[in-house]
């Protein structure tokens, strides 16, 4: 019953927070195209002669909406895959396990016959972060908005996770505040503070947790954020080194020369 209310709860969420930002970035783009700082789609010099980069003989304007679309890409499939059931808990690859400090203690917990409140912490841990992820939505958003003609053209000449690395820089900070209480409300309610209380009843893990202050919340939030990060990265490289995934005609243009 709590895994079919926590998947409920975290639907719900994405499809309250991602579809705003979503939506709204047609507006950003023709802001971009109205931008002064770059007249209406003229090439600068260093555009024009890098015939071999990416985006090579698109006007400013075109690259710039190259990128809005990558961005909306990648971030839109990323909190869709994390921000459900199961999101992050059977995804290897951002799978939250436990922290450092009591990972060190796993072998001997398990011998001791504390495997199943292992297993347990480490379900409701992902189980809070896939709840939170999607808060992530609209501050993404935001930081797409922001994004001026010499930022997209940074992440369209940097390296395959340019465009992660802008958004860790612009909305890292922001996204944990907001994801801060959502997460503490979810350790509660899919049982995290619980499966750590009775498996903190063990000596050796309350004397590991204790000697470094652990501070769960706190710890889910990082990994919630690792993990999102870390999907908005691969489909980045993938949209620049996999023709497949450039789904539109733009994209194509600006990240098919290289």
């Amino acid at each position: 019953m709590k895994r079919v209310l926590a998947s409920s709860l975290c639907l719900g969420s994405l499809a309250l927070f991602a579809a705003p930002a979503l939506a709204g970035w047609g507006d950003v783009l023709e802001q971009v195209q109205q931008s002064p700082v770059i007249s209406g789609g003229s090439k600068t010099a260093a555009s024009a002669s890098s015939s071999s980069s990416l985006g090579a003989g698109l006007s400013d304007t075109d690259i710039t909406k190259g990128l809005k679309e990558a961005l909306g890409k990648g971030v839109s499939t990323s909190i869709a895959s994390l921000g459900k059931t199961d999101g992050y808990f059977t995804n290897q690859a951002v799978k939250i396990l436990l922290p450092e400090q009591l990972r060190k203690l796993e072998a001997p917990l398990r011998l001791a016959g504390q495997g199943q409140l292992i297993d347990d912490l480490v379900l409701a841990m992902n189980r809070a972060a896939e709840q939170a992820v999607p808060q992530a939505a609209n501050i993404l958003g935001d930081a797409v908005k922001n994004m001026s003609v010499s930022d997209a053209k940074g992440i369209l000449t940097g390296p395959q996770d340019a465009a992660t690395q802008y958004f860790r820089k612009s909305s890292g900070a922001k996204i944990g505040e907001l994801m801060q209480p959502i997460i503490s409300k979810a350790t509660d309610s899919v049982g995290v503070a619980k499966a750590y209380k009775r498996l903190t009843a063990n000596p050796l893990a309350a004397s590991a947790a204790q000697s470094y202050g652990l501070d769960l919340d706190t710890y889910v939030n990082a990994k919630a954020q690792d993990g999102l990060f870390a999907l908005i990265a691969q489909e980045e490289k993938d949209i620049r080194t996999n023709p497949a995934e450039r789904t539109t005609s733009l994209l194509k243009k600006v990240f098919g020369s290289k």
